[in-house]
């Protein structure tokens, strides 16, 4: 029965846990657009292209030019290092993957948990009952066990129809046979 109100209680805290993170993640892409039209904002003002002269329009359009072929290059630097570090990533996997190989891994001990102690951690300090669930077992003297233990060994022979369990039939049934001789 616990184990149900455990699987349960885990099921409910995985949904939980699964709707906060997608919260998480649409806050997260609505504050990373904020932020680049808030950059963009400030780094690109607005073009007055309107009252330009035609040399005025190429000295901005030259301007304009370098500065994207400065950004063409830091994307290019940075593509490349991203490049060598999933190289360098995917290289430690493999390493690690063949080193986990070489050790073995050890067997998982059975932990014993009582009744007491799911209930505390699962209601914390709300559990105040105590369950004990030996206190309504048959309790077996060890005296009375030992004292089973010790028949008295004799000759098989002489307690046959003791330990047959006919207790006096057998006889009764000769009786009835008649007399043998």
């Amino acid at each position: 029965m616990i184990y149900i109100y455990v699987h349960l209680f885990n099921l409910m805290l995985k949904s939980l846990m699964v709707a906060k993170a997608k919260e998480e993640l649409e806050q997260e892409l609505i504050d990373k657009e904020e932020e680049k039209q808030r950059y963009l904002d400030e780094k690109i003002p607005a073009l007055q292209t309107s009252s330009m002269s035609f040399a005025e329009l190429q000295e901005l359009c030259q301007e304009l030019h370098a500065k994207i072929d400065v950004v063409d290059e830091e994307r290019y630097d940075i593509e490349a290092k991203v490049l060598h570090n999933t190289r360098e990533i995917k290289d430690l996997n493999i390493k690690v993957l063949d080193l986990r190989g070489k050790f073995k891994r050890p067997n998982l001990r059975r932990v014993r948990v009582s009744a007491d102690a799911i209930l505390r951690s699962l209601l914390g300090s709300k559990h105040k009952v105590s369950l004990d669930l030996r206190a309504n077992l048959k309790s077996v003297k060890k005296e009375d066990t030992e004292k089973e233990k010790t028949v008295e060994v004799s000759d098989w022979r002489k307690n046959v129809e003791a330990m047959s369990g006919m207790e006096g039939r057998k006889k009764m049934f000769d009786a009835a046979k008649g007399p043998t001789q």
